[in-house]
């Protein structure tokens, strides 16, 4: 099990394929997580991509793009350790802010990408094409 574990999900009225296309936009990447070095293990075209992660922290992180009703869940998944720290030494370090933190970045994520790409959609309409 890894130290810092993170799952959330967001509802994005938007088609699968413009939410893909906003997570996977390098310069958007660096402004969410400016301090990891993000390495693509699998692009999975509008059901999101899969990271290998390194940096301050190592380990694995994912967006995966669900289609649901006429948008789409967007799920945020990130398992990783910190690096140069000794397995009995982390305990020491506050996994549960680190966590926290890394949740905050992935909800300021998919926060922004809703609010670009609901933009002008009232409530109760369909997603733009």
């Amino acid at each position: 099990m890894s130290s810092i574990q993170v799952a959330d999900q967001t509802f994005i009225a938007a088609s699968p394929a413009r939410i893909a296309a906003a997570v996977a936009a390098p310069d958007r990447q660096r402004a969410w997580w400016p301090d990891l070095v993000l390495t693509i293990r699998e692009d999975r075209a509008e059901k999101g991509i899969r990271w290998a992660v390194s940096g301050p922290i190592e380990g694995t992180m994912e967006v995966w793009v669900e289609a649901v009703l006429d948008g789409a869940v967007v799920h945020y998944f990130l398992h990783c350790e910190p690096t140069g720290v000794a397995p009995e030494r982390v305990a020491a370090l506050n996994p549960a802010e680190m966590t926290r933190a890394r949740r905050v970045q992935g909800k300021k994520m998919a926060f922004e990408v809703k609010q670009r790409l609901e933009a002008g959609r009232a409530a109760g309409e369909p997603p733009r094409p």
